[in-house]
């Protein structure tokens, strides 16, 4: 049986309030058996210094990622990744990490491309509960192997490829641009404070509007409201709830965030995330850039 909704009040107005989970509803669920937690981090050394008691660890670089194809893992091996943390395709999954939830955001993403049912985000993440004077474990929890059935990874409707971002720049559609201002205007390649690495060259893709992803977060790393949402991506950017839109960063991870935030929290039904993003788009040859 999955676990309960979260009635938390100051969901309710998103367009799928379902997807998101408070630190208070953690702390009362923490014991359900079709419940579990996935911590996964930028710093994957992170969960060992301390973890939600009962949650488990997700390297978004060694557990999601093909290690030959510039690919994610097929049905079968996400399969046996999911057998081997405890999960069944009924399991509830509640996913959270540092950093304003970057990472866990783009884990999430990854398990939707191959339709887990039932996947959740907890407003805030480590920080918030850390911030809470809430418990912290250290030792690594070990859940009894599961059988998970082996599915189809379905790009289509939520991954966007090189060919799908050009036919949308040509098309005047709705490109996002999540990254820092100075990596938008091609001063740099990665964020500030970060080594200047993975692209050739700087800029950002023709057409594509910049809204860096924490603006949709308050200072606590939650989520801004709905009103607030709306006021940057509708009324600032001019998207709508039907506008076929594409979101990319550097990697795909911070992109992942503002496709929660437009798929999730606004209801937007056309949203795909380009996890190529700028290291492919900033590499390849004759492909247009402005800066």
């Amino acid at each position: 049986m999955p676990a309960p909704v979260d009635t938390n009040a100051r969901f309710q107005s998103y367009a799928n309030p379902a997807m998101l989970v408070s630190t208070e509803w953690v702390a009362e669920n923490l014991e359900h058996p079709d419940l579990v937690l996935i911590e996964s981090n930028e710093d994957v050394l992170l969960y060992e210094t301390g973890h939600i008691p009962g949650a488990v660890k997700i390297d978004w670089h060694l557990d999601l990622n093909d290690p030959v194809t510039r690919d994610y893992v097929d049905g079968a091996a996400f399969a046996e990744l999911m057998a081997t943390k405890g999960i069944s395709r009924d399991t509830t999954v509640v996913f959270y990490g540092d950093n304003f939830n970057w990472w866990a955001a783009y884990a999430l993403w990854v398990f939707s491309l191959f339709g887990h049912p039932d996947v959740r985000l907890l407003d805030g993440g480590r920080r918030k509960w850390i911030d809470e004077g809430r418990p912290l474990v250290t030792e690594p929890t070990e859940r009894p192997r599961t059988v998970y059935p082996e599915v189809e990874r379905r790009d289509a409707p939520i991954r966007a490829f090189r060919e799908d971002v050009m036919g949308s720049m040509e098309s005047g559609g709705g490109l996002v641009d999540v990254r820092s201002p100075e990596e938008f205007r091609g001063e740099k390649l990665h964020m500030p404070d970060y080594p200047q690495e993975g692209a050739m060259r700087g800029g950002h893709i023709p057409g594509a509007r910049n809204v860096p992803w924490k603006r949709a977060a308050n200072d606590d790393g939650t989520f801004r409201s709905l009103a607030e949402l709306r006021a940057i991506y509708q009324a600032e950017v001019g998207l709508g709830e039907s506008s076929d839109v594409i979101t990319y960063c550097r990697i795909g991870e911070r992109s992942s965030h503002t496709w929660f935030v437009l798929r999730h929290l606004l209801g937007f039904e056309r949203v795909r995330n380009y996890d190529g993003s700028w290291t492919e788009w900033g590499n390849l040859v004759r492909a247009p850039i402005e800066r």
